[in-house]
């Protein structure tokens, strides 16, 4: 059994409350830093100008992506948006969303790389599931797609939302199929002092040639803006599936 297996066969707990606690404060920290990074970061290649959808996480809008999205356009990437209003996690999102892939991809005539961020990573993945050839790449932000159902601090919005029902009425098959990877390079990035979810949920069980994990630093919810993260998906952006390499 390889290290990251034994990470899951183990008991998953709820992150630390001094972690919950702390992260507002460290994302604006985390912001504080992007903000002369994006602004007079020097890439050594402009991007390709491929289109990337960025998604947002559970109960974000399009608003949280902002930085994200206006930084990608600026290295030369073609950014799209959520455009659903904020992420509810209804089921329904993930029809719309392949729907609007394919507009993409027949509008632009080349594969999209998706970033998501927490529950948008989860998106992310059964996207790539179902359409993995119009799918260049997919990079995901602490995204607990090893185990929604496992103990995290984010589960009591989603009861208030849901009036109660938490993820129970979620489809069992979707829910069982999560943790496969999907058949295109995968970047799962994760950081251990996450406060929402455990970053054990957060990480591909194995590491293939297409698909690794990177540990940063960090909050949830400034992984948009964390500058390392920026730095690694402006590096894995460069990439198709014919030279993807795991970062280094």
């Amino acid at each position: 059994m390889s290290s990251i297996e034994e990470l899951y066969s183990n008991s998953i707990k709820k992150p630390s409350l001094f972690w919950l606690a702390t992260e507002g404060q460290r994302a604006l920290i985390e912001f504080g830093t992007s903000v002369p990074y994006r602004f007079f970061k020097q890439v050594n290649s402009r991007g390709d100008g491929h289109p990337v959808l960025v998604l947002p996480g559970f109960m974000a809008s399009d608003f949280s992506t902002s930085p994200l999205r206006s930084y990608l356009d600026k290295i030369g990437y073609k950014t799209h948006k959520w455009g659903m209003g904020r992420n509810y996690g209804d089921e329904i999102y993930l029809d719309l969303l392949i729907e609007k892939i394919e507009d993409i991809f027949l509008s632009c005539r080349n594969k999209v790389s998706i970033i998501g961020w927490s529950l948008g990573g989860v998106f992310a993945r059964e996207i790539a599931k179902n359409r993995p050839e119009i799918v260049r790449q997919v990079v995901t932000l602490g995204s607990p797609f090893g185990g929604l159902t496992e103990p995290n601090n984010a589960q009591w919005m989603y009861n208030i939302i849901t009036g109660g029902r938490g993820t129970e009425d979620i489809d069992f098959d979707l829910l069982s199929n999560l943790s496969a990877p999907a058949p295109v390079p995968t970047t799962a990035i994760y950081t251990k002092e996450d406060g929402v979810v455990s970053w054990k949920v957060c990480m591909e069980t194995r590491e293939t040639d297409i698909h690794q994990n990177i540990q940063v630093r960090g909050s949830h919810i400034g992984l948009g803006v964390n500058p390392f993260v920026l730095e690694i998906i402006t590096n894995r952006l460069q990439y198709r599936a014919e030279n993807w390499v795991h970062y280094k």
